[in-house]
């Protein structure tokens, strides 16, 4: 359910976001919120990240749908108990139908948060996927350390001089 959830909550707060964005300005507007460092800026984005790859719609729509697709999959395989997993995979999946929606209704994704510390905007549904990425790294940083602890101390001795005094 946590997976479920998380993929509407995101969708859902991505697409009001974007929609107050085209509502409010034109593309190409821009509102400085705190000067130099954030503006809302109002960009069509016809590529992936960055602007890469413009026009190549139907890769990002194919990418897209087997993101969702695999994030559906691993919702039934991921232990109800690994909630920091399930909560990311949510957010990517949540993240990824916000710009598939975008592609499919709007033709290019709609991106607006613009921090002055570089050239790029983005949006919403992206943050989600970036910090459920840095997420899953965090857990499998802190599952691989507490597992390799435990495994240390339960792991028996494997001094040679042992081993062969049990061989003989």
């Amino acid at each position: 359910m946590l997976v479920w959830l998380t993929i509407i909550g995101v969708w859902m707060i991505d697409r009001v976001l974007k929609i107050i964005i085209q509502t409010n300005f034109v593309p190409g507007e821009t509102l400085i919120v705190i000067p130099k460092v954030f503006h809302l800026t109002f960009v069509l984005n016809p590529g992936a990240a960055f602007g890469l790859m413009a026009g190549r719609t139907w890769i990002f729509v194919l990418t897209a749908v087997i993101v969702v697709g695999g994030v559906i999959y691993a919702q039934f395989r991921i232990p109800r108990s690994e909630k920091f997993t399930r909560l990311a995979i949510g957010m990517i999946g949540g993240g990824a139908l916000g710009n598939l929606y975008d592609r499919l209704v709007i033709g290019s994704v709609v991106d607006y948060l613009d921090f002055q510390i570089w050239a790029y905007v983005f949006n919403f549904a992206d943050s989600m996927i970036v910090v459920a990425v840095g997420l899953l790294m965090f857990v499998i940083y802190w599952e691989e350390k507490f597992q390799g602890e435990t495994e240390n101390k339960i792991e028996p001795s494997t001094d040679r001089s042992e081993l062969d005094h049990e061989v003989k």
